[in-house]
């Protein structure tokens, strides 16, 4: 039987949760479902690709917001867009990718029948949403027929502060190999050097001013080692400066955001995690998948359910602290060995977090969700 399956989501232009958006619609296409995937912003600036069989509807919204009456009626004009996709396209299953679409996809869905699945993609204590936001989740997860979290820390969040909720847990998939895309950018030449890596929005939440100050604790007992952190963002000139003040300015880059981050993955010798929050690491997860050993902070959630500790990473603690950070860095930077032995376990996150075993998963899931919407319906 054919499943026709909605994805609702913000945008397609960069992030974790739009790739993975991404991913499971290519999958479910593939599979022979029929698929569409609907978004406020229209394509311009996508930076994931959508499956040619794969429907994309644009609810072109995404500039109408505001606070007080103006944000409700921006929402409620939003959801009975919503609806009206809805009620043409008939899905089986609506699948909301993150907080507010989830939210969205409940509202729009009441009285259809069709299944709604929420998701939760970063921790909730690290977002930023408003007050009306965390009352609608509030009065929306335990309406929705199941409500998927990337990591039981935050399930059990969820579990405590979303009473009723249907709730599993599903982490992303690793791809194996990488996927490429634009911007194509080569890796330097090594000439010799050994290589530390991150990737991430240039932000505060990713913990990269701490991660230079750690580097630079151990950067003269290493002066073979650089630090490279992929990304782009608004901490950009004030990332700059501090790697700067540190005189670290030939050591320390900042290429940007690169398409082909699997060349640099294979051109580093480690990889490290500097956030303060995470949902599941993506980046954490396609490094260990390219045979690198990781030094992660420790955070609430996410590395902690990737990294097997003194298996293929280290776990670091207290999250946050620069020493900490420091001595992990010393130590992995110092031992060959140690390191390409953790190197050599990361690539099992290959078959720990493979499509096929997500996508399992997630029709369990879709199964559950369709029987609660079923019951809720007689």
């Amino acid at each position: 039987m054919s499943l026709r399956v909605m994805i609702v989501i913000h945008s397609l232009r960069g992030g974790g949760a739009e790739r993975v958006a991404a991913d499971l619609s290519r999958h479910w296409a593939d599979a022979g479902r029929t698929v569409m995937v609907v978004t406020q912003t229209d394509d311009h600036g996508d930076v994931y690709p959508l499956h040619p069989d794969v429907q994309r509807e644009t609810l072109t919204l995404a500039g109408v917001t505001g606070g007080g009456w103006r944000g409700i009626t921006a929402n409620f004009k939003r959801v009975r867009a919503l609806r009206r996709l809805m009620v043409s396209f008939k899905p089986d299953v609506v699948l909301g990718m993150m907080t507010t679409a989830s939210v969205l996809s409940v509202l729009a869905a009441r009285g259809l029948p069709c299944a709604v699945v929420a998701t939760e993609h970063t921790h909730p204590p690290s977002q930023r949403i408003s007050g009306m936001w965390r009352r609608l989740r509030r009065w929306t997860y335990p309406r929705a027929d199941r409500v998927v979290a990337l990591t039981s820390g935050t399930a059990r969040w969820l579990d405590k502060h979303v009473p009723g909720a249907h709730l599993d847990v599903i982490p992303n998939p690793v791809h194996w190999p990488l996927a490429q895309s634009e911007p194509h950018v080569p890796p330097p030449p090594r000439n010799g050097r050994r290589r530390a890596l991150a990737v991430g929005r240039l932000h505060p939440d990713k913990g990269f001013e701490t991660l230079v100050t750690a580097f630079n604790r151990v950067a003269a007992a290493h002066p073979e080692w650089d630090l490279i952190i992929l990304g782009e963002g608004a901490e950009r000139a004030r990332l700059t400066a501090h790697i700067a003040a540190a005189g670290l300015s030939e050591r320390v880059l900042l290429p940007g955001r690169v398409g082909n981050v699997g060349d640099w993955y294979g051109a580093a010798d480690l990889y490290v995690l500097s956030s303060r929050f995470e949902g599941l690491s993506n980046t954490l997860l396609e490094s260990m998948a390219s045979g690198l050993a990781a030094a992660a902070f420790d955070c609430d959630t996410g590395p902690r359910e990737i990294v097997r500790e003194g298996v293929d990473g280290v776990l670091v603690r207290p999250n946050g602290d620069v020493n900490a950070m420091a001595q992990a860095l010393d130590a992995l930077m110092a031992d060959d060995a140690h390191r390409e032995a953790l190197g050599a376990r990361a690539i099992e996150v290959r078959e720990r977090f493979s499509p096929e075993h997500v996508l399992s998963r997630w029709q369990k899931v879709f199964d559950d969700a369709r029987d609660q919407a079923a019951s809720r319906a007689s």
